[in-house]
């Protein structure tokens, strides 16, 4: 055992690992996560991974057990109810909830309890929906019936109110901040509806998936009985009964709110989250008095005792479960859970509680401690460790990285950087806007400002302004372990910190000297074109070039039916098919290994029944035009998806390019672009090429990575193979001329998976490389540059 981890262990031994358990966390990892072998999984809050023993009693029980579907009276059908009765119970004894108070209504996910609950909730003009801002955005849409119903919604902070001679958790030592009142005009309501008969809910996450910050559960108690006192002087409505929702999809897995102490009226949960599997599955827990104020308009298969077809009648049923379950709820499923809990219940949640904090508050100590080699801070982590409303922190440690000079790294580095280390990880606001824009500083202004710069939800748009516009999440599951946190630590400390030495000439781009020009000693060793967008391409001695750049380069692309343009991020396939052009001709020649017979296409008079049609690519709109059902299905063949070929016309040419020892000058050029990433032309040389190789072979000799890969120029897609001079010479060109023709360099070319993708036999393997080593010395402001991207 290192030094590291004992220091560790020293730390945190008494609640890491289960010591007290049935097996270590070393014996788990060994037996029920053998395929975790080399990755590192943090992201237990996004989705906990599933033990191989419970997939096998899984199995076991499916295929040694007949389930019917429960709406009959067969002996199958019998014994799916009681299996679904001793889920419902099992759910409640997780949350220590009594039958007598509480039932489990299964739904297809959390999601579907909260909007279960919005729906159904008597809102009034008179109703306050009141709601942290640490909420999902699943949380955050109840508000929308709300609103149509013509109550008050509103967002609230909940302070410590400072005073040191007043326990946490009771009513005093809490202060209600709340943001501004959200109400739509809604005609039609009467006026005068007594204020009494009003009822308001309220809704909290047990643990805010973003930061990690676990709410105090004395707020379901303070919410339901002493709303008066905690609402005094604010411009919230006393009045009314008060209804609280717990979010318990996140901090169920590791500290479920105990509900015999906490009587929340409502809580949702996903199973996915707790124990892997099965997918599509939750519960909405709720207290029975709180159920009878629920209305529920729509009916279906189950939820009725009898109806008439032709007729306004229905007789619902009187069941709690049974009136809010639409249809056959999804009973393979709920048989699934108790395989789940049954891991849970052996290993203990508050052994799990004690197991996963000790990581996280492992994760936040080291990444706190983290400087530059000037004294700054690498890390700002996110969640108060202050506020008496929070107990503890939760499993989730959620940051942003800085520069010694201050600027912030944009997570999607961080992303991008950690997949190619084995680390996963997620990134942005995690659906939880209210926590985002609290947590990072943004106002309304910065938030409306990145909207209408085109920030939305899962974009790359992670520095806008100088700020960043979401941040980094881990999370710990059951399963984690010492060694991954310890792994991303390391990972961090590598790619992010700058330390003496650490980022010397041989690790960092050149900067884009914009005055200088390529000289003679450079040639083009080979002119390549690659008709068919993410396809394979085809070399030549001379093509000609036309206003699009390379005629005919990337002039088509495949669309899925869905109308999505397809490349080999998605598509890895779409390498195998063989493209080239005969201009005498005038024959477009396509191959693939999937089809027995090649494909022919005459470039002046295959275009006909596919019609003309406007797609969008890059911000770009291209008018393009299809082809008939015969070429479809070839390349549907060929990739093994449906999906259609179009074509962008491009202009006729105007010159010859061909190999040359011409030199450079430079010229300032609008361009028109095919189906091109970000430039009409991308050139790579054979010495930065040779580089490159070098640096791999390197890695294996000193253990890195195996085994030995070396790469070739058409690895990287170029149109243009230049050689001559020295590695990497090409970061500093401003233009170049070839033949009697100039270009404008547009800077280096930002690479993605798609270059660690290598034709192989007849298949597609991917790894880590070449990107993961080009990711160690040719990164800059988040970018991996490799290559020249150039227009004409």
């Amino acid at each position: 055992m290192d030094a590291a981890k004992q220091e560790f262990l020293k730390e945190f031994g008494e609640d890491y690992g289960y010591p007290n358990g049935p097996k270590s966390i070393d014996e788990i990892r060994a037996t029920e996560f053998k395929r975790l072998q080399g990755l590192v999984y943090l992201d237990h809050a996004g989705g906990t991974l599933y033990s191989e023993s419970q997939m096998e009693s899984v199995f076991k029980d499916l295929t040694s057990n007949v389930y019917g579907n429960p709406h009959s009276q067969s002996d199958s059908s019998s014994a799916t109810s009681e299996i679904v009765r001793e889920a419902r119970q099992q759910v409640l004894d997780y949350f220590n909830a009594s039958l007598k108070d509480y039932k489990c209504i299964f739904t297809p996910g959390a999601t579907a309890a909260l909007k279960l609950v919005g729906e159904s909730f008597p809102w009034s003009q008179q109703s306050t929906f009141m709601y942290t801002m640490e909420n999902h955005n699943s949380v955050l849409g109840i508000r929308e019936y709300a609103l149509d119903q013509g109550a008050v919604a509103l967002a609230i902070d909940i302070d410590d109110n400072g005073n040191p001679g007043v326990s946490p958790g009771t009513e005093a030592s809490i202060r209600i901040s709340p943001h501004q009142i959200q109400r739509r005009k809604v005609a039609g309501f009467l006026e005068g509806e007594p204020t009494g008969a009003a009822c308001n809910l309220f809704a909290f996450p047990s643990e805010c998936n973003f930061s990690g910050v676990r709410f105090s559960l004395d707020m379901v108690k303070i919410i339901q009985e002493d709303s008066q006192q905690i609402f005094k002087g604010s411009p919230i409505s006393e009045s009314g009964q008060w209804k609280v929702l717990i979010d318990a999809a996140k901090g169920s897995a590791t500290k479920p709110p105990d509900l015999s102490k906490y009587p929340a009226d409502f809580v949702v949960i996903s199973f996915y989250k707790l124990f892997g599997y099965p997918t599509g599955l939750g519960a909405l827990i709720v207290r029975n008095d709180a159920a009878k104020l629920l209305k529920k308009t729509y009916f279906s298969g189950g939820t009725v005792a009898a109806s008439i077809a032709d007729i306004d009648f229905v007789k619902r049923r009187q069941g709690i479960e049974e009136l809010f379950e639409d249809g056959t709820i999804s009973y393979l499923s709920i048989a699934s859970i108790s395989h789940g809990f049954n891991i849970l219940n052996s290993l203990t949640i508050s052994a799990i509680s004690r197991h996963t904090t000790s990581l996280a508050l492992y994760m936040r100590k080291m990444l706190l401690a983290l400087r530059h080699e000037n004294g700054a801070s690498v890390c700002t982590v996110y969640g108060s460790h202050s506020l008496k409303v929070c107990h503890v922190m939760g499993s989730i440690v959620s940051f942003n990285l800085k520069r010694s000079d201050g600027s912030w790294f944009g997570y999607r580095e961080v992303e991008k950087l950690a997949s190619l280390s084995g680390i996963q990880l997620r990134t942005g606001c995690f659906c939880n806007p209210g926590a985002c824009a609290k947590f990072l500083g943004l106002s309304h202004l910065d938030l409306m400002s990145n909207i209408e710069a085109g920030r939305v939800c899962w974009d790359d748009n992670d520095i806008i302004n100088g700020k960043p516009t979401g941040a980094v999440r881990v999370s710990f599951g059951y399963m984690s372990s010492y060694e991954e946190a310890k792994k991303f630590v390391d990972f961090v400390r590598s790619c992010f910190v700058s330390l003496p030495y650490h980022c010397g000439p041989e690790n960092q781009i050149k900067g884009f000297e914009r005055e200088i020009l390529v000289s003679g000693h450079y040639y083009v060793k080979s002119v390549t074109i690659y008709p068919i967008k993410s396809c394979g391409g085809f070399s030549r001695e001379r093509w000609p070039l036309s206003n699009n750049g390379l005629r005919h380069d990337r002039e088509w692309v495949l669309k899925s039916l869905a109308g999505e343009v397809l490349t080999q991020k998605k598509v890895p396939d779409m390498c195998l098919i063989n493209t080239s052009i005969d201009l005498d001709q005038g024959i477009l020649f396509v191959e693939s290994p999937r089809c027995k017979v090649g494909l022919q296409i005459d470039l002046n008079s295959d275009l006909c029944s596919g019609g003309r049609d406007d797609i969008e690519l890059h911000g770009q709109r291209y008018e393009v035009r299809g082809y008939n059902n015969e070429i479809d299905t070839w390349f549907t063949n060929a990739i093994g998806r449906p999906c259609t070929l179009l074509r962008h016309s491009s202009s006729e040419h105007d010159l010859m390019l061909d190999k040359t020892k011409s030199a450079v000058t430079c010229r300032e050029a609008r361009c028109m672009l095919n189906f091109t990433n970000e430039a009409q032309f991308l050139l790579v040389s054979e010495e930065s090429i040779s580089d490159l190789n070098n640096r791999l072979s390197s890695n294996v000799q000193r253990g890195t990575h195996a085994p030995a890969i070396q790469v070739i120029p058409m690895r990287f897609r170029p149109n243009l193979v230049i050689c001559g001079g020295n590695p990497y010479d090409e970061d500093g060109w401003k233009s170049l001329k070839i033949g009697n023709k100039y270009f404008t360099s547009l800077g280096g070319c930002n690479r993605c998976q798609m270059i660690n993708l290598v034709h192989d036999g007849g298949q597609v393997k991917k790894s880590n490389e070449p990107l993961a080593t080009l990711a160690a010395y040719r990164r800059t402001k988040g970018k991996i540059l490799f290559g020249d991207t150039a227009q004409i």
